[in-house]
C-alpha cells in the first residue's frame, strides 16, 4: 500500500474532467491537483516552451512526493518525448495513450475521429499512436481552438445557439469522412459532450481522455499494489500560478462544488 499522493497536472482548468474521474474512482486517494494558470494556454505555444512548461509542472508535484504524475492536458500529452517520461523516479501518463487504446478496441470501421486544441492536432500524436496499434486505421483530425474559451464561459449547453453553431462547424467535416468514433482530444471537451452527440445525431463513440486515464491510472495502481490503505476520503489539494479566485470560479463549473478553501497561488521560480 502507498499513501502518497497522486499529482495531476494541466495548463488551466481542463485538467479538472480528468481529475473529476480520478475522485470517483479513487475515493480514498489523496490527490493534488496543479494548474498553471499563469501561462495558459499551452496550446498556442511551441514545442519547446511546452517541454519546458511540462518538466516545471512535473518538478513541482515531485516535490509533494507524489507516487503517480498524470498529464491532465492533451497539449502536453500530445508533445512531452517519452525519455522524458521514462526518465521520472515515478510512473507518469499522458491523456493520449489511454483514449487511443479505447478507440482503437471500440471501432467498428477503422475511422476515428481526433479534436483537440491546434497544437495537438498539428503534432498529430493520437494519429501516430492509433497506427502503432491499428495500422490500417484512418485518422481524421479538426483543430477546434473556440472550444476551450466557450467552456470556461460557462457555455456548453446544447440549447445555446452559439455552442451549437460553433459545433456543428468543426464537427461536419469530420461527420462527412464516416466516423464511427471520436476523441475528445482536450480535457476541456467532455463538458461539450451532450452537443458533439447530438450534432453526431448519436451514431459516433465519444472517447472522454480523461475518463480513460483516470481507469488507467486506478488499474495501474491496483496490479502494482500502490492504493492507498486508509478508508476515510482522501485530501484534495489545487495549485495554481494565477488568481486563485478565478481558478475557483472556473472550477465551479467543471466540478459542480467550491473548491476554495482548497486552492493556493504558488510561484514556480
Amino acid at each position: 500500500m502507498d499513501n502518497r499522493p497522486i499529482g495531476v497536472f494541466d495548463s488551466g482548468v481542463g485538467g479538472l474532467t480528468a481529475y473529476k474521474e480520478l475522485e470517483a474512482l479513487l475515493p480514498n486517494e489523496d490527490i493534488i491537483y496543479f494548474g498553471d494558470t499563469g501561462r495558459l494556454p499551452y496550446g498556442s505555444k511551441s514545442r519547446e516552451t511546452i517541454i519546458d512548461y511540462a518538466q516545471q509542472d512535473i518538478k513541482f508535484l515531485l516535490s509533494h512526493d507524489v507516487k503517480f504524475i498524470l498529464a491532465a492536458c492533451g497539449t502536453v500529452s500530445s508533445t512531452l518525448p517519452q525519455k522524458v517520461a521514462d526518465a521520472l523516479p515515478v510512473q507518469y501518463s499522458g491523456v493520449v495513450g489511454p483514449a487511443v487504446q479505447t478507440a482503437c478496441a471500440l471501432t467498428l470501421c477503422g475511422r476515428i475521429g481526433v479534436i483537440g486544441t491546434n497544437l495537438t492536432i498539428r503534432t498529430n500524436a493520437y494519429g501516430k499512436a492509433i497506427r502503432a496499434i491499428k495500422a490500417d486505421a484512418h485518422v481524421f483530425g479538426n483543430a477546434c481552438p473556440l472550444f476551450v474559451p466557450l467552456v470556461e464561459n460557462g457555455q456548453f449547453s446544447p440549447k445555446d445557439p452559439i455552442v451549437r453553431l460553433v459545433a456543428e462547424t468543426y464537427l461536419q467535416p469530420l461527420r462527412r469522412e464516416g466516423i464511427d468514433t471520436l476523441i475528445l482530444g482536450c480535457t476541456h471537451y467532455p463538458l461539450l459532450y451532450d452537443v458533439i452527440n447530438e450534432v453526431l445525431d448519436y451514431q459516433v463513440t465519444l472517447i472522454d481522455p480523461g475518463r480513460e486515464a483516470a481507469k488507467s491510472v486506478q488499474s495501474f495502481l491496483t496490479v502494482n499494489g500502490l492504493l492507498s490503505e486508509r478508508q476515510q476520503e482522501g485530501r484534495r489539494e489545487f495549485y495554481v500560478t494565477d488568481s486563485a479566485e478565478d481558478f475557483c470560479s472556473v472550477a465551479k463549473i467543471f466540478l459542480q462544488q467550491d473548491v476554495s478553501g482548497s486552492v493556493k497561488k504558488i510561484s514556480l521560480s
